[in-house]
């Protein structure tokens, strides 16, 4: 069994600062402890944030070259640890083992990757003329990330911020911590200089308000339910800091009526069902011509028996949700879907046959559903599909911009033209046409209440800058 009883603060290993208290944490596959954590206090995090503020003097002054050093030696301890985080993140949150060394943790490589890349010909200066445009790191950044994708949720954080010479205080997720950990243990054995990284275990009402309302953080970034940024908000408004959200989401994908229908729809299922349906970008509204409803059921049955769920050590596609919480919310949103009269075409409720323990929901698919329905509007975080008809192509449009959400959408279609047409018109921080998808340098973020600002590739340096304008830089020229 796992214990993790210390902190990460300024380049050592300290034992919490009031004191021991500890929180278990369950392995979803086996509703077993697999572990404890030290929780974090606000004494703690004041100390990670001296420690951040007393290393951002020299940090912040580091060269270019010093900080692509840096992150290169990040990324070869991360590839030497690379089992280790895929086993960690197989037992704290259920992901397959094969998705967990498949995506979940080569896409932390990928964001150092990319921040290396873009770090190397990054403009921190623009010459006009007589005024010089500077960018400069924004100082301590705290860091707040969830479970579902819990390295990509950090490494996308911290290699920017590690870039454009900022220092940080990261709190993982209290419910999948494990990773997190290693990952701290990967800093310390990369050499990064003391108090650049610093990382303090706890629940969020406790160390997320802590790093939130702290004088001395300078911008704190947050990923979660639109629930708790907004509380995230609320703390660091009181100190004016910069605040960047990636919240949640309904995302829609809309199949266009065309030859590629039924390929459209089988992807659209299959694509909803990866991580058990644990990601904020889910196309979790399909919406189908209508005439053509008996052909998307059909084909999404279909899809959605062929997935197999089970023990993510072995050979299943879909492991178990992460904790009992998150189990029984998807429960009653499925209860809802049926006594609001959607289809239930496939699933349900309840456990899939053959699995008694655990934490595992069946795929689910509902047709038939109309965007005022509860499974239509709330974010379900589960394998769980909803089909809506529509009349017009104009139709599906409204139908999918019609939510307090704008995360990502998604829209299926022969005649590329066409749908680049409707890509153009749905409200999303991101649009992906026919699966097109795994481009690391793409801006990442929300509109409406989905979030504020933007993450991945380039994009994300601007969110760890400030911006000088220093006036009278270049030399008068002499009168002649």
């Amino acid at each position: 069994m796992r214990e993790y009883l210390k902190f990460y603060i300024n380049g050592e290993w300290v034992d919490p600062a009031e004191g021991l208290k500890t929180l278990d944490v369950e392995n979803p596959a086996t509703e077993a402890v697999a572990g404890k954590i030290a929780l974090g206090s606000a004494k703690d995090v004041d100390k990670a944030v001296k420690a951040a503020r007393a290393a951002f003097d020299s940090w912040s002054q580091t060269s270019r070259e010093e900080r692509l050093e840096v992150l290169g030696r990040i990324m070869a301890e991360y590839q030497n640890r690379f089992g280790d985080l895929a086993t960690a993140v197989t037992e704290e949150m259920g992901a397959p083992a094969s998705l967990a060394q498949r995506a979940q943790v080569p896409i932390g490589l990928g964001h150092l990757n990319t921040a290396i890349a873009v770090l190397k010909d990054f403009k921190f200066e623009d010459d006009r003329g007589p005024t010089m445009i500077v960018k400069e790191p924004i100082g301590v950044c705290g860091f707040i990330t969830p479970w579902n994708w819990p390295l990509n949720q950090i490494v996308c954080k911290v290699a920017p911020a590690i870039a454009t010479g900022c220092t940080m205080v990261l709190k993982p997720s209290e419910v999948a911590p494990f990773s997190g950990q290693i990952f701290a243990e990967i800093m310390h054995k990369a050499g990064v200089p003391k108090g650049v990284f610093n990382m303090v275990q706890g629940d969020g009402p406790t160390v997320g308000a802590a790093i939130s309302s702290h004088p001395e953080v300078d911008m704190v970034s947050f990923t979660g339910s639109t629930r708790a940024g907004i509380e995230v908000a609320r703390a660091a408004a009181a100190t004016v800091k910069r605040v960047a959200q990636e919240l949640g989401g309904k995302s829609p994908n809309i199949v266009l009526d065309d030859e590629a229908f039924a390929k459209g729809v089988g992807r659209g299922v299959a694509s909803m069902m990866v991580n058990s349906g644990q990601s904020c970008n889910a196309p979790t509204r399909m919406l189908v011509p209508g005439k053509r409803m008996d052909e998307a059921i059909a084909v999404a049955k279909e899809t959605a028996a062929g997935v197999t769920v089970g023990d993510p050590n072995g050979n299943s596609q879909l492991g178990p949700v992460v904790s009992r919480i998150q189990f029984d919310k998807i429960q009653k949103l499925i209860q809802a879907g049926i006594d609001e009269g959607a289809t239930l075409v496939i699933g349900g409720t309840g456990r899939p046959e053959g699995l008694d323990k655990g934490y595992y929901v069946k795929p689910t698919v509902f047709a038939n559903v109309t965007n005022e329905m509860t499974i239509a509007k709330e974010e379900i975080f589960g394998p769980v599909i909803s089909i809506l008809g529509y009349d017009t192509v104009e139709q599906a449009i409204d139908i999918g911009n019609d939510t307090e959400y704008g995360l990502a959408a998604y829209v299926q279609g022969a005649d590329i033209e066409k749908a680049r047409k409707v890509a153009s018109k749905l409200r999303a921080g991101q649009v992906s046409i026919n699966g097109g998808g795994g481009d690391m340098m793409a801006p990442f973020g929300g509109y409406k209440m989905s979030g504020n600002g933007r993450e991945w590739g380039d994009y994300a340096f601007h969110e760890f800058l400030e911006t000088k304008a220093v006036l009278g830089y270049a030399p008068k020229v002499a009168a002649e």
